[in-house]
Order: structure tokens, then sequence, then C-alpha cells
């Protein structure tokens, strides 16, 4: 059977499908993207579940978009417990496919699938650090039978270092959903007032706070901005908790900005942000795939600079739909900012092509599909009789 055909008899019917995920909070990009397939999938008529920790905004979702919540404590990779339950409901539900979205989750699967007969194992990779000598066992496992990298980038990684079968490893490119991130619905108006922002105010903003994020070069990147536009303000969002906030604030006073930049915890309304934002910025260093926040800004027709780790250069073509700067270089990123602010006309013209962009290759509806399609083959395939290690 050619690669990526399924059985007229699997591609006719619908599927059991566990989504897997120990994390629950929608201010991380994981979880949207798990609930995404989730959601998506129920709407192509499948059996779906998701099996996460308890959480009440999780909870509220699932029965929304119609979708079962199975909770589960994941407390760590060795949860023999949560693996014992997960592989009785995998017998109850005659579940065909799980696809586990983080380590805890892809760990406590594995343990299930040892259990149970479970005809479809998938397991993504959305970070580009290369798998451990420890790690790589998980990958490597018969009992995996898909890993969906987010990007070519951390896909050529995984092979490197799991030394994996190439056909073993997909690419699936994260979707952004293009009914919320739609600049003909989506104004940006009332988080700018919420941010008290005088009229003419450059907006600069990163969503994502972690130290390898690169957001102390992006202050760094602001303090030299300043010294040419005095428009600009910087907003970071997704501190964690108030100690991360006052470590932003106090990098920026050394840099002399501290009343230039603000600093947020999560947020639900994105949209609303990536409306209201000037240009939208990620300088991480490490361990990124493909910046959700970037497709998502894209999508809202807004300039991006980034950083050229991970996948990035896979959704921003330099000058085409955004410019690309070296990693841990503040000063490439301060030019970049600054070429965006001095020349409308070339955002405009970005703007056009972003959009187009996201909707031809990054979109939800293009995820999903390829989603199932890439069940439906496993399926086929009789598990993972057909795919080497």
């Amino acid at each position: 059977m050619k690669a990526g055909a399924a059985a007229p008899e699997v591609a006719a019917r619908p599927l059991s499908i566990l989504q897997v995920l120990e994390k629950n909070r929608f201010g991380t990009g994981s979880v949207q993207q798990m609930f995404q397939a989730a959601e998506g999938l129920a709407r192509r008529g499948h059996q779906v579940a998701v099996v996460s920790r308890p959480g009440e905004e999780l909870a509220a979702r699932c029965r929304a978009a119609g979708v079962s919540l199975l909770p589960l404590p994941l407390r760590h990779e060795g949860d023999v417990a949560s693996a014992w339950r997960l592989a009785r409901w995998i017998r109850q539900r005659r579940v065909e496919v799980v696809h586990a979205h983080k380590g805890v989750a892809h760990s406590v699967a594995l343990l299930a699938a040892y259990l149970t007969p479970l005809p479809c194992l998938v397991v993504n990779r959305g970070v580009s650090f290369p798998l451990t000598w420890l790690g790589r066992g998980k990958y490597r496992s018969r009992r995996v039978h898909r890993v969906v990298a987010v990007c070519e980038a951390i896909r050529q990684v995984v092979l490197r270092s799991g030394r994996l079968a190439p056909e073993k490893v997909v690419v699936i490119y994260a979707g952004t959903d293009l009914s919320r991130f739609d600049p003909a619905r989506v104004k940006g108006d009332a988080v700018r007032r919420e941010l008290g922002l005088a009229n003419g105010t450059f907006l600069v903003c990163q969503i994502g706070v972690r130290p390898w994020r690169g957001w102390k070069l992006l202050v760094e990147a602001i303090a030299q901005v300043r010294r040419h536009d005095p428009r600009v303000h910087l907003l970071l969002v997704g501190c964690e908790n108030e100690a991360v906030q006052r470590e932003v604030r106090e990098v920026a006073a050394r840099h002399g900005v501290a009343g230039h930049v603000t600093a947020l915890g999560y947020r639900t309304d994105v949209p609303e942000i990536s409306a209201a934002l000037d240009v939208a910025v990620d300088l991480s260093t490490a361990g990124l795939g493909i910046t959700g926040t970037l497709r998502e800004a894209m999508a809202m027709g807004k300039p991006v600079v980034c950083s050229d780790a991970g996948g990035n250069g896979e959704l921003v073509l330099d000058g085409v739909t955004g410019r690309l700067v070296p990693a841990g270089r503040a000063d490439a990123a301060a030019a970049a900012i600054l070429e965006v602010m001095g020349d409308a006309d070339k955002a405009r013209r970005w703007g056009e092509a972003r959009r187009l962009r996201v909707e031809e290759h990054f979109s939800a509806t293009a995820r999903v599909a390829r989603l199932e399609g890439l069940y439906r083959t496993v399926l086929a395939e009789g598990a993972a009789g057909q795919v080497r290690r």
C-alpha cells in the first residue's frame, strides 16, 4: 500500500480517538493545539475524548465542543496508576488512536500501550532540544507508530538524536484558527486603552517570557530602538507569576526603559492583543518549533520580526512576510523593528502575503485534516508493522 493511503474500510468510518496532555491551561500553546485537534476531529464526525488533569476551564470548553473529558492525575512520567486507568479506558471505549502531546502524556500513553493493545499511538514533538539517551527509547519504541514534529527543523533534530527511520517522523504544522484570528472581526482598541497607550504609540509585543524565549534581548533591543524613535512601547505577555513580572521590570530599569515596558501574565484575549500590536516579535534562542503567536499575528496581517531559531524560517519568509534576524542579536532585532516602524508601505505589503501564507499552510482546518489522514494511514498499515524503528 502506498504511504499515506488508507484501506477503504478505514477511510470511510469514524474513529475513536483520545487526545492526551497533562497540561490544562489555555494560556499555553500545547493546550490550545491539543484542544484544536480534539474539537476539529469531533466536528469531522469522530468520537473524541480529551485525557488531562482536571480543570474547570478545560471541562467547560470540552462540554461546549461536545468532547468528553477523562480526568487523570498524570503526575509524572512513571505514573503507573494513570497508565492503568488509561489502558482501561482504551479497552472500554475501543480506542483506536491515542495522540500524546507532551512528555508525561507520552510516557503514560506508552505504558498504557504495554498494558493493552493500541492500534495507533502518535506522539508530538514541539521543541528543538535533542533527544537525550534516556528519552530516546520512548520515541524508538515499536509501540509508538508515528512522531509528529511541528516543523521540519524539529524533524531533523529528532531523526539525528533519536536515530529513527525517516518514515516514522512526519511534519504536521500547528494550525491557526482563522475564524478567531480575523482582522475583519477582531479589534485591539480595548487592549490599547487598558495599557494606557497614547495616540501614535508603536506597540511591540512578544507572547512568551520563559528564559529561552529571548525576552531580555528584546528589552535590550527596545532600548536601542528608543534612541532613534521614542514612540515604541514593549508588551511582554505570559509571565508565569509576579516574580517574573518583577524581573521584567528590573531588566527594563537597567536598560533605562522602565516606563516603556509592560509585563502581563497569561491572557485569553490573544486575538485582541494581536489586533492591538504594531509588530509581533519572538527572539527565542532555543527549544522552539514554529512560534504560534507569530502565526496568529500573521493571520491578523501584522508584521513579524523573529529569530532564525527552530522552525521560524519555515513560517516567516525573510523580506516577504516578515524579517528573520540572527538568534541572540539584540542589535539586529532593533534594526528590524526600526525598519518596520519607518516603512509603513513595506509593512502593508508584507501583510498581504502573511495572511495568505497562514491560510495555505498553517490553518487549523489543514492541520486537522492532515492529522486524520495520518491516523487512518497508521491504522491501514496494521499499526506499526510496516514502519521500522
